[in-house]
């Protein structure tokens, strides 16, 4: 089961990293499919009550790989840990099959008590460099959260999120109407320039056309 998952995380890489070349180099060379193997072996010691082995192997992977995956956080498959350094991913977080993590993210948790404290990700799920997901909640599936986001709330599937703390600013690819904020999108722009030109080729339509009528109204 061990061996699937970590060749399924090299065939993410592989056909998601455009700089890939093959399965081989990825598997060698690649600090992001390092430190998911070493967390595969790490987490099924710590499901086996092992903890002191399990975050012995953490530790490890964390020094030569410098990303750190709690041996408890649950990783799904087809996980493409890009770059990779900084990130860092508590102990009660999950990330769903087929997402993709980018250099200094951190799934983090908020206050000392314990249980579930740190996030769950969906599936297809996409975190922007330096992103910091912080908390005890869902992000659904096919989200994306910007580059050096800070998400402290629950997404429903297919949002994109951007911000300080992160709002949603998409929805299935749709930008979200953002009320009282006198910015207008660069899509709403363009909506607005056709509309123009479309009633600009209107109003010489019908110039044109009371042009003709005067005309023919001259004529004996």
């Amino acid at each position: 089961m061990i061996l699937k998952d970590i060749w399924l995380d090299v065939k993410a890489v592989k056909e998601r990293d455009p700089a890939a070349r093959n399965a081989l180099e990825v598997l060698l060379l690649y600090q992001g499919i390092h430190a998911l193997i070493w967390h595969r072996f790490a987490h099924w010691f710590y499901q086996h009550k092992l903890f002191f082995i399990a975050r012995l192997i953490s530790q490890l992977a964390r020094f030569f790989t410098l990303i750190e995956i709690h041996p408890g956080a649950q990783m799904g498959h087809g996980i493409l840990i890009d770059h990779g350094c900084g990130v860092v991913i508590g102990e009660t977080a999950v990330v769903g099959d087929n997402c993709t993590i980018y250099q200094g993210v951190t799934l983090g948790g908020v206050g000392l008590n314990k249980g579930k404290r740190h996030p769950t990700l969906g599936s297809n799920v996409t975190v922007g460099a330096g992103a910091k997901i912080l908390g005890s909640f869902d992000v659904g599936d096919n989200c994306t959260i910007a580059a050096n986001a800070v998400l402290l709330k629950p997404l429903e599937n297919n949002v994109t999120a951007v911000g300080i703390p992160a709002r949603p600013i998409k929805i299935g690819g749709v930008p979200i109407p953002q009320e009282g904020t006198g910015v207008v999108s660069a899509e709403a722009y363009m909506k607005l320039e056709a509309r123009m030109k479309e009633l600009e080729e209107q109003i010489l339509k019908l110039q044109k056309a009371l042009e003709t009528g005067e005309k023919e109204e001259e004529t004996p």
